[in-house]
């Protein structure tokens, strides 16, 4: 796709920096870089010279790097160049850029969509670059890479071509029914196998939950009675303060949420406000998202003092680990109540085991690293969209062919619009918006 405008914008990181990498991508890229550069340097071969604006005046001295159309990351001719990463520097560039005629600063995720117009990447690939730009832990980067290596497309591509194909044959069946060299009757192979991909599509769609876990964390709710030992344990698992911790009780009334990187997975880390009986209107406000909060959680760090065997533990099951607190403070008799692990937010006894405990139930949550998995909310629907479609086909054995087919271009057409194959104008505002300029 041809544009008229050339853009430009700032690729690199925040300023000031070591070095700055400002991106140019358009059909004046080429009159821009032998103007600012005084010539075009060999493709994809760094050049060190310097740079001047429109005046003559030399503005920094830096590298010049050309990538002709189509090979570049817009398919566009792109310019890159790298000068020293000081706002002064940079701002006289960019306001070097903005004197060419036709050319303007870009706009949020700009070069990106000018990728997938112009066929470099299509919509999975691009939402994969914008998880790995975004990616704070290991596993959200190793997710990341896999999908822009073309896995999660393969799959989606194949899962429509297979759809395409047995539309191909059922239709194939009404209008050549007479021709030799046609099958009788697509029932034993079409539609066996659109019940395998139905299926398939199922087993996928459940997936979800671990790439929600893997992109927005795994939810771990710290909950107890008031002065437990809550505020500290965040405070110690996170290594810095993010909860006031005090001696009155009640002093958390709302939930204080933090994340976390334990053992390459994020974690996101809940404090809530110590659950008692009488409290007050805004404690007990409090109290309540508690509650709720821990009935959503993927585990619940339920902390007591060691020895409160008062404090009964209201909450069970598989997603619960039971803490014992305060392990420090001398104790008049021997601990015997059971606990998951004992700790001291005061020494850090303790903490490195929890750590591992809570390591060990995210890991679990994940399965197996190496599954495809939908990464988008948008991909769950338009999949089930095809999936209520394929089934559609398959329920009623008296449904005329022609209906169908229909129901098998509507599934393959929704899967289309996961990647783009299909038109997808409508999403491309949201999708690229998420980005940041320079990308």
């Amino acid at each position: 796709m041809q544009f008229e405008q050339t853009i430009f914008a700032l690729s690199s990181g925040h300023l000031p920096s070591g070095v700055a990498i400002i991106r140019v991508s358009g059909p004046h890229c080429r009159f821009v870089t032998e103007t600012i550069s005084g010539s075009l340097p060999v493709p994809r071969q760094a050049r060190y010279n310097a740079l001047r604006d429109l005046c003559g005046n030399i503005i920094d001295h830096g590298l010049t790097l050309f990538f002709p159309a189509p090979g570049s990351f817009t398919g566009e001719d792109v310019t890159e160049f790298h000068v020293h990463g000081g706002r002064a520097v940079v701002a006289a560039v960019l306001q070097c850029l903005s004197s060419f005629p036709g050319c303007r600063h870009a706009e949020a995720g700009e070069f990106s969509r000018r990728a997938f117009l112009n066929g470099k990447m299509d919509l999975l690939g691009i939402e994969a670059v914008a998880d790995l730009i975004s990616a704070e832990t290991e596993a959200e980067r190793r997710f990341a890479v896999q999908n822009s290596s073309g896995v999660q497309a393969d799959l989606y591509s194949g899962w429509r071509r297979r759809l395409i194909h047995a539309r191909a044959m059922i239709e194939a069946e009404m209008d050549f029914s007479d021709e030799g060299d046609v099958p009788g009757s697509v029932s034993d192979s079409v539609w066996q196998d659109m019940e395998t991909l139905a299926g398939e599509i199922e087993r996928h769609t459940t997936g979800f939950r671990r790439a929600e876990i893997i992109r927005e964390g795994f939810d771990v709710v710290i909950v107890g009675a008031p002065n437990a030992g809550k505020s500290s344990l965040l405070n110690a698992l996170l290594e810095r303060d993010a909860a006031i911790v005090t001696d009155e009780p009640g002093t958390t009334r709302d939930l204080v949420e933090t994340t976390l990187d334990i053992d390459g997975i994020k974690v996101r880390l809940t404090d809530t406000a110590g659950l008692r009986d009488g409290a007050g209107k805004v404690e007990s406000i409090g109290i309540e998202r508690a509650r709720r909060r821990a009935e959503q959680a993927d585990l619940v760090l339920y902390i007591r003092e060691v020895d409160d065997l008062s404090d009964p533990l209201p909450y069970e099951g598989e997603g619960v680990l039971l803490i014992g607190s305060k392990i420090d403070i001398p104790r008049p008799r021997p601990v015997t109540a059971e606990h998951d692990c004992l700790i001291s937010t005061v020494t850090g006894e303790g903490l490195e085991i929890l750590r591992s405990l809570i390591s060990a139930r995210a890991s679990a949550s994940l399965g197996d690293r190496g599954d495809v998995l939908p990464s988008r909310l948008r991909h769950v629907e338009l999949l089930r969209e095809a999936e209520v479609a394929v089934q559609k086909a398959l329920a009623d054995e008296t449904k005329p062919l022609e209906l169908k087919a229909e129901d098998l271009r509507q599934a393959s057409d929704a899967i289309g619009r996961i990647s783009g194959a299909v038109d997808v104008e409508d999403l491309l505002d949201v999708i690229f918006s998420q980005f940041c300029v320079g990308k």
